[in-house]
Parts: C-alpha cells; sequence; structure tokens
C-alpha cells in the first residue's frame, strides 16, 4: 500500500506537515507500507487556466510540475491533502493543486473514463486552523470531497485541528499527535 502525501503548506515543518508525519509514522509502522511526500511549494505550478483544452483530451494542456504528479496520484492507494487554513480554505499551493485535477474531472465525467473505482482507494483531508471558528474547516472539507470524487477515491476520514495558532504549536498537542498516529495504522490497515 502507497500514501502519497501533499503537504500544501508554504512553511516547512509547520503545524500541518507535523501533523501529517505524525500520520506517516502511524502508516509506517504496517511493513508493506510505503509514504511518500511531495511539498508542492518546492514546485513550478501553474494555476488551471479555464482553457478547456482536457475538456476532448483528458490531458492537461499545461506542462509543468504538475505533470508527474498525475501519475502519482493514479497509482497511489491512499492520498493525503494536507493543508493550513488560510481565510476559511486551502492554502494556495493546495488550491493550485486541486484546480489542476479539471483534467481528471473531464476524464471521469466528460470521458466516462473510470479510473481505479473497484479498489478501495481513498482521500483524506489533514489541516490545521489558527482559530477556532465553527465552520473553519467547510470550506476545505468540500474542496477535498469533490477532488477526492474525481479521483474515484473514496473520502476518507479527516483530522481537522483548531487553534494551533503559532509555529511549532501542534507539537504540543500530543493527544492529536497520538490520534494521528492512529489514523496513520488505520489507513496502512484498510480501515480509516
Amino acid at each position: 500500500m502507497h500514501t502519497l502525501i501533499i503537504l500544501g503548506s508554504p512553511r516547512k515543518n509547520g503545524n500541518s506537515e507535523t501533523l501529517a508525519r505524525s500520520v506517516a509514522s502511524g502508516i509506517e509502522q504496517h511493513p508493506e507500507a510505503t509514504v511518500e511526500f511531495i511539498r508542492l511549494n518546492d514546485l513550478q505550478l501553474s494555476a488551471c487556466q479555464g482553457c478547456g483544452g482536457c475538456n476532448k483530451s483528458s490531458t492537461c494542456v499545461i506542462t509543468d510540475d504538475m505533470t508527474p504528479l498525475y501519475e502519482k496520484v493514479d497509482s497511489c492507494d491512499h492520498l493525503l491533502l494536507v493543508s493550513p487554513i488560510y481565510f476559511y480554505g486551502l492554502s494556495a499551493q493546495c488550491k493550485t493543486f486541486v484546480d489542476r485535477f479539471q483534467a481528471r474531472w473531464a476524464r471521469k465525467y466528460l470521458s466516462g473514463i473510470r479510473f481505479r473505482q473497484d479498489e478501495e482507494r481513498q482521500g483524506t483531508l489533514l489541516a490545521t486552523a489558527a482559530t477556532e471558528g465553527k465552520k473553519i474547516f467547510d470550506g476545505a472539507l468540500l474542496t477535498a470531497h469533490t477532488l477526492f470524487d474525481a479521483l474515484d477515491l473514496k473520502n476518507g476520514e479527516p483530522l481537522l485541528v483548531r487553534g494551533v495558532d503559532y509555529f511549532g504549536a501542534m507539537q504540543k498537542q500530543t493527544l492529536i499527535l497520538e490520534q494521528a498516529m492512529a489514523l496513520g495504522r488505520r489507513i496502512a490497515g484498510g480501515r480509516s
């Protein structure tokens, strides 16, 4: 089982990455599990141009660092989308990544091509927020769910953490980090 972890924060080793690494630790306890991290901020990703080029070919016409990510996402068994929450939504890096999957949406809904739908593939959102807003994760959850649907991924159990409002705050949340490791073990065991 291969898990692809998409780090959407512009900050290395920040709160959302700390949470993701804890989940990864749980996954890696399974002897047959592998984990791969992709840091979006290190890549050159252009925004979706809304050009409609993928409507006919089911392939994005933009050639940049996103191009190899399509295959990585297609071949993974579990996708973790990891983001801090900015203005009640995913980070710009994460949103750019998600928007570029318009090509996979076109593949599924315009070309009628379903991909690995018979398998137990899942997508999971991990998100951290500085504030305690009641609806702070609503936008990110809806966006992630829509992405997972386009990719024929079952919507996995999200892990959403409020109130981590400074760099390093997540490291002090030992109970949540234990829950994150437990989520990783469930993902590796196919029960998230």
